[in-house]
């Protein structure tokens, strides 16, 4: 009929050319947002078994801690003081030293573009990934060149750069955890101390209520540290070595990168909530 005719197809616009343009802003939008705090403490517990993962071989074939930097300090401490009994204090103060510079790194990476914002959390995990990635790779390629079978000799004994290298990058990120959790407020799940929610977890008033989450979190931190060194023990005493708890920690740290993209936002959690 007359005035019926349709559109013709090379006239009509196409769907994907109206919506090109919502979908980089939603995009852009999703990135820039802050992440909800709900249940956040999920992805702060898993770095316990991260950090129990890496300190655990790193003790075991270093003989220095690449995230607890308590007993970093005190074997610093006894090398100071007899510097010839051991180079223990010397992994130990390069581990101490690349936690302190990281720190600053991290925290001022987090202050500078707001704490809580998507891809300001993904890129601090995706850097930790990168960092610990090469740490695994030095150890691979290094321990592949001077024993096919094995992690071969005593590596407590070692201080070259195949071995402080690692160490210092594997420290330089151990801290973007702890940022972290200062980011999102869960100041006592840092993932690199024990002793203080050892101490709060068993001076609680309310240790055996039946819900308690502060009570949970700081019962599922210690476990999980647990576990992770348990299986970071294992590492270190297989084949595989150090560099198996490092290729681990980095498809762990990894994962965290991914749950942080798929995260709800702040606005998202709270229309949920209503």
């Amino acid at each position: 009929m007359p005035g019926n005719n349709p559109v013709p197809d090379e006239e009509t616009p196409l769907l994907h050319n109206r919506n090109a343009k919502p979908s980089v802003s939603r995009w852009r939008r999703n990135l820039t947002a802050n992440v909800s705090r709900n249940h956040a403490d999920v992805v702060l517990l898993l770095c316990y078994l991260i950090t129990g993962l890496l300190d655990s071989a790193s003790i075991s074939v270093w003989g220095s801690f690449v995230s607890m930097q308590t007993g970093n300090t005190v074997y610093f401490g006894l090398g100071l003081a007899s510097p010839s009994d051991s180079n223990r204090w010397i992994k130990s103060g390069v581990s101490l030293l690349a936690f302190c510079v990281g720190s600053v790194v991290f925290s001022r990476f987090h202050r500078f573009f707001s704490p809580k914002r998507r891809w300001v959390l993904c890129t601090s995990f995706l850097f930790q990934t990168i960092l610990t990635s090469t740490a695994a790779a030095i150890v691979t390629v290094t321990t592949t060149r001077s024993s096919p079978g094995g992690s071969g000799g005593d590596e407590k004994k070692e201080i070259g750069w195949h071995v402080l290298v690692p160490i210092a990058l594997v420290a330089f990120q151990a801290c973007g955890q702890a940022v972290v959790s200062r980011a999102l407020k869960y100041n006592a799940l840092t993932s690199v101390v024990l002793t203080s929610i050892y101490c709060d977890l068993f001076s609680d008033a309310e240790l055996f209520a039946l819900r308690n989450v502060e009570r949970n979190q700081r019962t599922a931190a210690p476990l999980l540290l647990l576990l992770g060194a348990f299986l970071g023990g294992r590492f270190a005493h297989s084949a595989l070595g150090v560099a198996g708890a490092l290729w681990t920690a980095a498809v762990l740290k990894a994962v965290v990168v991914v749950v942080w993209m798929l995260w709800p936002s702040e606005g998202e959690a709270s229309a949920e909530g209503r």
